[in-house]
């Protein structure tokens, strides 16, 4: 809620509780990309062809990551293995900054160029 808030999203946008599966996946089809952990969401982005930033920690992309194709990209920083299931986030997890995130939306195409305004990702309906 404290993100949405902070993104100026509108209540309608925001699907507390998450939204059930069809809209969810409906959502991830029609989105410009999807950034996320290594979840389902990750996994319907590439199953939708949707571009995708997937970020990994406890557990490397050559396990569960995408197949390589110019549409994804995995932000990894190697360390030891850790736990998935873990109460607290992985540091190297930790490790990946917003800016890794947004070079790779860039790649993707999906932000403006780095000098550029940035505005808010538009949200799916």
């Amino acid at each position: 809620g404290a993100l949405a808030r902070a993104a100026a999203l509108p209540a309608g946008d925001v699907l507390s509780g998450g939204p059930p599966f069809g809209t969810l996946a409906a959502l991830v089809a029609g989105a410009s990309a999807v950034v996320s952990g290594d979840t389902g969401i990750a996994h319907l982005a590439v199953a939708h062809g949707t571009p995708s930033v997937t970020l990994f920690g406890p557990v490397p992309p050559s396990l569960w990551g995408p197949p390589p194709d110019p549409r994804h990209r995995v932000l990894w920083h190697p360390g030891p293995p850790g736990d998935p299931h873990a109460r607290t986030p992985d540091p190297a997890l930790l490790r990946i900054g917003p800016e890794e995130v947004l070079d790779a939306l860039r790649a993707l195409g999906a932000l403006d160029a780095p000098d550029a305004p940035h505005d808010p990702l538009p949200v799916s309906r």
